[in-house]
């Protein structure tokens, strides 16, 4: 059997190896310490790739604007942010290929209340669940709608234009820019509220709805009030009323439809940023932070309310929470009149 080193012996061993490990140079710890660091400081989602934003409607819609004055805040930080407008299907075709997508952080959906609230109820074989099937990022803006007439409408307030549509054989048609949108059950809530028996005018997307009552091919739409804005200036429309609970700041002078005696139209919509399911929380946790950023800045408030957007800037669990009041909100008025959406 060996025999231990007495105490005196295996101390000195021990400030020997001490000792040679002091010799070293620091400059050979310094690449782990340096990888170390870096890791640390590293974003989850560093610039390079740009981020898709499918959004569900054909170009050149408020959704654009929201989401390009978004892409100029956040370029240095996440890199370019591009738009990929997906129309179809009401918006479902940009959802469903967003839940599908690399869960990498670099696809995203613009969601509108009527894809993530409203369609559930509409849709009786809806291929996505709004909250199992992603990850809320922001709600960035909300919005109003307005009643917007062709300028040979015999009608110059909402009082007047129920008047009219009344006494319109087969009744008076409608636009919403698509079915099962907050445009669409903006009309339907007027019908019930006013006992009148417009015909919806399904579009798809904005765009085109726009173009159609100004050109008179449908003598009513239910816009946003950005869009009705927009179409002011050509002297082809009307704006008759307002949805929001108090006069649009937008359109002060413009009353709302509970000053024109319906109370219980009152609506008021928003476009929220999500990603695929399985998006990994830091990414995910990246993205609302800049999107939040980017939302607060003055540069990005003043550009949308100059197109008739509110900012809003909430985060995961007030979205949730809007999201699950809405779609109780929107299914009762289904509901009520009986709408069901065709697949």
């Amino acid at each position: 059997m060996m025999k231990a080193d007495p105490p005196h012996l295996r101390r000195r061993h021990v400030l020997a190896v001490l000792g040679s490990a002091a010799c070293v140079p620091l400059a050979a710890y310094a690449p782990l310490a340096l990888a170390q660091t870096q890791a640390a400081a590293a974003p989850a989602l560093a610039p390079g790739t740009p981020i898709r934003v499918l959004i569900g409607v054909p170009a050149g819609g408020t959704q654009d604007v929201l989401t390009r004055a978004i892409a100029q805040e956040v370029r240095e930080s996440l890199g370019p942010l591009v738009v990929d407008n997906r129309s179809g299907a009401a918006g479902r075709i940009a959802v469903e290929a967003v839940k599908t997508a690399a869960p990498d952080g670099r696809t995203l959906l613009l969601g509108t209340a009527g894809m993530m609230t409203m369609f559930p109820s509409a849709y009786k074989n809806l291929s996505y669940d709004p909250i199992k099937d992603f990850q809320p990022i922001v709600n960035a803006a909300r919005f109003e709608l307005a009643l917007v007439v062709h300028k040979d409408v015999p009608a110059n307030n909402l009082a007047e234009f129920i008047a009219w549509a009344r006494k319109q054989p087969g009744g008076v048609s409608f636009a919403s820019y698509g079915a099962g949108t907050p445009s669409h059950f903006l009309g339907e809530m007027l019908n019930r509220s006013a006992g009148l028996q417009m015909v919806h005018v399904p579009y798809r997307g904005s765009t085109p709805a726009r173009q159609d009552v100004m050109g008179g091919t449908v003598p009513a739409y239910f816009d946003t009030v950005g869009g009705a804005l927009q179409m002011l200036p050509s002297g082809r429309v009307k704006v008759l009323a307002t949805s929001g609970d108090k006069r649009s700041p937008l359109m002060p002078n413009v009353p709302t439809f509970v000053e024109g005696g319906q109370n219980n139209v009152v609506a008021t919509a928003w476009f929220a940023y999500y990603a695929p399911l399985k998006t990994p929380k830091a990414v995910v946790d990246q993205l609302r932070a800049e999107f939040m950023r980017a939302v607060n800045t003055r540069e990005v408030r003043q550009q949308l309310v100059q197109n008739g957007m509110y900012p809003v800037g909430d985060g995961a669990d007030a979205l949730v929470k809007t999201m699950r009041e809405d779609s109780a909100r929107w299914a009762g008025i289904m509901k009520a009149v009986n709408f069901q959406a065709n697949d």
